[in-house]
């Protein structure tokens, strides 16, 4: 009976961990992989966070009005190991960024590369 008990006491605990990878947000199928979007702006705030990190910049759009665009990038795990830090950026910063745009219009994007201020650019990011 003991033995019973402790079986499915670890069953039910192994269900539980596994099903918490079925609540992630892997999924690219908001973007539109088919276009590239340059944005030439000024950032507005740096997000070095977990699961993702954020860069937001005011850029004009077709228009010439202003939009704040919210560009996704990786962990920072990840971004470090391709050449950001948590200084990378600063209020204030003029970039270019190249983004893979949202389908629906909306001003948020996956960035693909980024010139910084000093006109370093950092290299293509996976997709």
């Amino acid at each position: 009976m003991r033995r019973m008990f402790f079986g499915l006491l670890a069953a039910s605990a192994v269900l539980v961990i596994a099903s918490t990878s079925l609540l992630a947000h892997h999924g690219s199928a908001s973007f539109d992989p088919a276009k590239r979007l340059m944005l030439e702006g000024t950032v507005t705030e740096w997000l070095w966070s977990n699961p993702h990190c954020f860069l937001k910049v005011d850029a004009k759009d077709d228009t010439g009005g202003v939009r704040n665009w919210n560009i996704e990038l990786g962990n920072p795990t990840d971004m470090t190991g391709v050449g950001f830090k948590r200084t990378t950026f600063k209020a204030g910063d003029k970039v270019a960024a190249t983004v893979v745009p949202v389908k629906s219009g909306a001003p948020v994007g996956r960035l693909v590369s980024v010139q910084l201020p000093d006109g370093t650019r950092l290299p293509q990011l996976p997709q």
